[in-house]
């Protein structure tokens, strides 16, 4: 129950000081002037939100979308463990890029609506319809971006989103089998599968999905103190649940963490649940620090997109991702940005070696040498994915590492099995 409190405590505490950031940063009738122009803005990759409405808006979008997460995970009867922890701050993490209060909520219902349908109570689905959020574009774009009159597209992209919602699980189950639990993104590669579909039928009814490249270069000092901050907020939640003992609260933290080092991170790999909060909080912690140090030193942009990647970096280490599994192929990505002279700083490049951290899990079971080919394939492939679905599907990434995923262990099972007979 203690570590239940804890994590609560943890994922409240972010969302308040995003909140407080939001409006104490700059003027705060713009910033929330601003928060309601995002909910109408193109919200396709890449549209950084920083750049369209300054950092005000952006964090109080921030906070609300992980406000809807966090009251659809206590509406639904469900603990905060590493895997709602992961949806909620994936949710965050894209709202600083993509996700609004507007093009969230339909997709969400429809999962639920899903869930109905087949007998089942929303809970079971709630993860998928929290990750589902990846495909609010596609609302955003019929309500916004197709010149339809506002009284057609409003309530036809809302019944659109719904009707979204309702297809995701099958096909998410259905995608989870191709790469057997190794990509993390999951919702993201089913998000992409449909973003295909959904992008090739706008075509050829004949709309035009022109490509969006909405990117910032913002390296303000409140964006660069977030992830530190978020790292500090960990700390104190470790401290908090060893009842204020500092030395002992660390160290039976670092021993859970080693034991989470001892896990492959196929899903599903639920560090809070599975060891305990305390080393989840520091994985979290250690993760969250060291890629951010990455970006700092790079002197890379601490932009919309870039936090979200961290945010999204920060969620998953409660559910997968650890640093033993997730360099391997961080390694692999810069080989190959090194070897095909692609520019490190571009969006594509940079959100990689982020994002490419979904297939941790490959490194974790199969070892670092295959986690080095499959971020290199990952580069690869992610430079061609997103015109596939127009933008539509916000974890690119996860569309790329599903492909990639299914692409090793394919051939990892075939050998194992010709090997076998």
């Amino acid at each position: 129950m203690q570590e239940t409190k804890t994590l609560h405590a943890f994922v409240i505490a972010v969302m308040l000081g995003l909140f407080v950031v939001g409006m104490v940063e700059g003027d705060i009738v713009q910033a929330f002037q601003g928060f309601f122009r995002l909910q109408v803005t193109p919200a396709r990759l890449v549209s950084d939100f920083i750049a369209v409405e300054g950092v005000g808006a952006t964090l109080l979008n921030v906070a609300a979308v992980g406000l809807l997460g966090y009251l659809f995970v206590i509406l639904n009867g469900l603990k905060i463990t590493g895997a709602e922890l992961a949806a909620l701050f994936t949710m965050m993490g894209f709202a600083f890029f993509g996700k609004t209060l507007f093009n969230c909520i339909p997709i969400m219902l429809g999962v639920s609506l899903s869930a109905r349908i087949v007998k089942k109570k929303p809970r079971d689905y709630a993860l998928i319809a929290m990750f589902g959020t990846a495909m609010g574009p596609l609302i955003t774009f019929i309500a916004f971006e197709l010149g339809m009159r506002r009284i057609f597209a409003l309530p036809g992209s809302f019944l659109i989103g719904i009707g979204i919602g309702i297809v995701l699980p099958p096909i998410a189950i259905a995608m989870l089998r191709l790469h057997q639990g190794y990509n993390l993104y999951n919702i993201g590669f089913s998000a992409g599968f449909v973003g295909l579909f959904t992008a090739s039928l706008s075509e050829a009814a004949g709309a035009d999905i022109l490509p969006l490249s909405m990117w910032g270069t913002a390296r303000e000092p409140v964006l660069i103190a977030i992830i530190p901050a978020i790292v500090v907020i960990a700390f104190f939640c470790i401290v908090a649940e060893n009842r204020g003992h500092i030395r002992a609260g660390f160290a039976e933290a670092f021993k859970d963490f080693r034991k989470i080092l001892t896990m492959s991170g196929r899903l599903p790999s639920d560090f809070a649940d599975s060891i305990s909060s305390k080393g989840s909080l520091l994985n979290t912690a250690i993760m969250g620090i060291l890629f951010w140090l990455g970006v700092v030193l790079l002197r890379a942009p601490l932009n919309g997109p870039v936090l979200g990647s961290l945010f999204t970096i920060v969620g998953f280490s409660f559910f997968g991702k650890h640093p033993k599994n997730v360099f391997p192929v961080v390694l692999g990505i810069v080989a190959a940005i090194v070897l095909f002279g692609k520019d490190i700083y571009a969006p594509t490049p940079l959100l990689a070696i982020m994002f490419g951290t979904a297939l941790a899990p490959l490194a974790g079971e199969f070892g670092p040498i295959v986690g080095f080919i499959a971020g290199f394939l990952h580069l690869v492939i992610v430079d061609r994915t997103g015109v596939w679905h127009g933008g539509m599907d916000l974890y690119n990434n996860g569309f790329a590492a599903g492909l990639t995923a299914t692409l090793i262990v394919s051939i990892i099972e075939w050998y194992r099995s010709v090997r076998d007979e």
